[in-house]
């Protein structure tokens, strides 16, 4: 093949790679992209084609390398809560009586209201925790009278 395909078949590659990245997550695509680019340099500067792959592989090599150490960073930070998740500790109150074994409870958190469910029965007015999310339904733990006296004097 001739270098003037070579010119054309980095460019895209770099070009394709690059798009490809904004719709993945993690840098995967884009050490490709990196070293199709730098080929596609030496492509346009008219270098023979086996010291353009090798320039694509080493700088793909490199690129994955220096980029693996930001991939690592990603993941050590704690995602933020969305959805239900986010009322996982929230404190809210018993506006109806929850009782497993009725399929009855609501508990108010802020300004929303949601079904119920706990290990014992709780009552009307009670001050409860979220400890997890079970579908549709939080799981809630009442929080001893002396935490919540505590939490209205601070």
């Amino acid at each position: 093949m001739e270098n003037e395909v070579w010119r054309w078949l980095w460019t895209c590659s770099a070009v394709v790679f690059s798009l490809a990245e904004v719709f993945t997550a993690g840098f995967f695509l884009l050490p490709f992209a990196i070293g199709a680019a730098a080929a596609a340099v030496l492509a346009w500067a008219d270098v023979h084609i086996l010291w353009q792959w090798l320039v694509f592989f080493v700088a793909t090599a490199v690129s994955f390398v220096y980029l693996r150490r930001f991939v690592g960073r990603q993941n050590e930070v704690e995602q933020p809560r969305v959805g239900a998740n986010r009322l996982i500790d929230a404190h809210g109150k018993i506006i109806e009586r929850v009782d497993d074994d009725a399929q009855t409870g609501m508990v108010r958190i802020g300004g929303e209201e949601w079904r119920a469910s706990a290990t014992e029965p709780i009552e009307v007015d009670t001050r409860v925790m979220v400890t997890e999310i079970d579908g549709t339904r939080l799981m809630v733990v009442p929080i001893p009278q002396e935490q919540t006296t505590e939490n209205a004097e601070s």
